[in-house]
Parts: C-alpha cells; sequence; structure tokens
C-alpha cells in the first residue's frame, strides 16, 4: 500500500545518483557505515545460523562483507539498485568470501519463496515507494521463521534541510519524505510478520556551511530524487538564499544536519497465501546463483 502524502520517488534518479556516487561513497559515508555497524551488533541479541543471506540495498558492500564474516557458513546475496555499487563491492570481496551479486529493485525482488533465512537491510527502505510491496517481497522470499533486521530514515531526517527550503522555494519537493517508526510497524504487522521490535535514535552531523551538507549529501548519492524536484542548476541567488536561511540553526560547533534512524527486526511468519510469483516475474533459483558465482 502505497502512503498518499508522501512525495514518490523517481527510481531511476536514484539509480543514476548512487552509480555517480559509487567512486566517493566509502569515503563519505560515516553515519551510514555508523549505522550498519550499530545494527550488525544487534544480531548478537539473536539465535541465528543462516544459511543464505540477503543483503537488501548492500551498496559498496560494507554489510556484506561484515556478514559474511559473523556467519563464515551462510552465503551472502548482496543486492543493490547501483550496478555500480556492486561493482565496487565485488571488488572489495575477499577471496575467499561466499558472496553474490544481484542488481535489482527492493520492490520486486527476483527470487524464489523462502530462500533466505536473515534479510538484512541498512538504510535503504526510505528508497522505496511502496513500504507494503517491500516488506511483502521480503515476508515471501524468507523462510517461515527467517529473520528481517533493518534500518531507515525517520520524518525528522534533515528537518533543518527541509525548512530552509521551504522558506526558499515552496512550490518544489526538495528533501524526500520519511515514513513515521510506528507506521512502520503498523506495516510489518500487515504483511504477515510476527513480534516487531521497533525503536529509534537521532544523529546529528554538523557542516561548516550548507554547500558541505549538499556535497556531502551528493557524495554519498542521496541527493534530491523525489518526482516533484525542480529541473535544472541552483542559482548562485537561490543557493546564497538557501544558506542565508540555514544561518538561523548555526550552534558553536556549526550547522547541524539531524538524521532520525529507525531501527527494526521481525520475524517472518506464516505467509498468507502461498502463491506463485504474479506480474510475469521470474525467481532465481539460488543453486544458480551458487554455480555462477
Amino acid at each position: 500500500m502505497k502512503d498518499s502524502s508522501l512525495t514518490p520517488i523517481d527510481k531511476r534518479a536514484v539509480r543514476r545518483a548512487f552509480n555517480k556516487a559509487a567512486a566517493t561513497y566509502d569515503d563519505a559515508a560515516v553515519l551510514q557505515r555508523e549505522v550498519a555497524s550499530r545494527l550488525l551488533e544487534r544480531l548478537d541479541l539473536v539465535k541465528l545460523e543462516p544459511h543464505w543471506i540477503l543483503d537488501a540495498g548492500s551498496g559498496t558492500g560494507y554489510c556484506s562483507r561484515a556478514l559474511n564474516k559473523r556467519y563464515p557458513k551462510a552465503r551472502v546475496l548482496a543486492f543493490d539498485l547501483a550496478d555500480a555499487m556492486l561493482r565496487r563491492a565485488r571488488k572489495a570481496k575477499g577471496w575467499f568470501a561466499r558472496q553474490h551479486f544481484v542488481c535489482g529493485d527492493l520492490e520486486s525482488l527476483p527470487f524464489q519463496d523462502a530462500r533466505f533465512d536473515l534479510v538484512f537491510s541498512s538504510l535503504s527502505l526510505q528508497w522505496c515507494n511502496d513500504l507494503d510491496r517491500t516488506l511483502a517481497e521480503f515476508a515471501r522470499v524468507l523462510r517461515p521463521g527467517g529473520l528481517l533486521m533493518f534500518t531507515t530514515f525517520g520524518p525528522d531526517t534533515l528537518k533543518e534541510l527541509r525548512q530552509v527550503f521551504r522558506a526558499v522555494d515552496d512550490a518544489h519537493s526538495h528533501v524526500s519524505d520519511f515514513i513515521d517508526m510506528h507506521d512502520i510497524g503498523d506495516a510489518l504487522v500487515r504483511n504477515a510478520f510476527e513480534m516487531p521490535v521497533m525503536d529509534v535514535e537521532h544523529f546529528t552531523l554538523t557542516y561548516a556551511d550548507v554547500r558541505a551538507v549538499m556535497r556531502d549529501l551528493k557524495a554519498i548519492g542521496a541527493q534530491n530524487a523525489t518526482s516533484a524536484r525542480p529541473r535544472g542548476l541552483m542559482t548562485a541567488r537561490r543557493l546564497q538564499a538557501l544558506s542565508d536561511a540555514y544561518e538561523r540553526f548555526r550552534r558553536p560547533d556549526g550547522l547541524p544536519a539531524t538524521y532520525e534512524v529507525v531501527y527494526g527486526h521481525a520475524w517472518a511468519g506464516r505467509r498468507p497465501d502461498n502463491r506463485p510469483l504474479s506480474d510475469g516475474r521470474v525467481g532465481v533459483p539460488l543453486s544458480q546463483l551458487r554455480r555462477r558465482s
């Protein structure tokens, strides 16, 4: 179920942005790495011996490599929308790592039902337009009793940037909309997940000026990819107005950029139905990946 109150994401723009950012991502993704590490630590709290793991939205492979190290007998499938990110991940994997790489969209996973014991997704759900469809896909590819662990961004993310853009240009969308933690929890229940656990954490990064904020977002591929984004380059006058508006948030240590990080995990229950894949998609048997990788 799509939330009509959220501005849709242009997936082609997302793919382009992350492909362009593949070379700079690892140096700039300080927050993303920290959040991923905290999510990985939460695996200490669950008893799990997975055979197949889906790293959903794997980027350059930081989590895939960590999951391979944590579960050396498991096979990790790195799945991402941007093929340039996957190429970087493939280059970074160790010689003996049990990793496989597939490019695609989280809302239409090209895998057979009940193939994974763990779906791990760090800061990727916010790039999906239909949360229910994405969670339904996770539930479909998880074995009953399998675990979903994820993080995503909540509504307070980049609240300062959102406010100053509204003051400068209220006619267009400049910052993505993010879903509230409680709504995500409700969506998990709707999609047959059991015992969902949700919590939230806030991070604040500081910058010298608004240009540094925008350079950082560009370096990790997190540019404005909403369908209602303005086309064309930002003028010098508009950038100066944005900079002036952002100054009201300045603190002694610089300009803040807030990130609300939502953590969640839940267990796959009995699926609502066991029907085959709809809309003509063909699932990829993991035995084929085992031979090809």
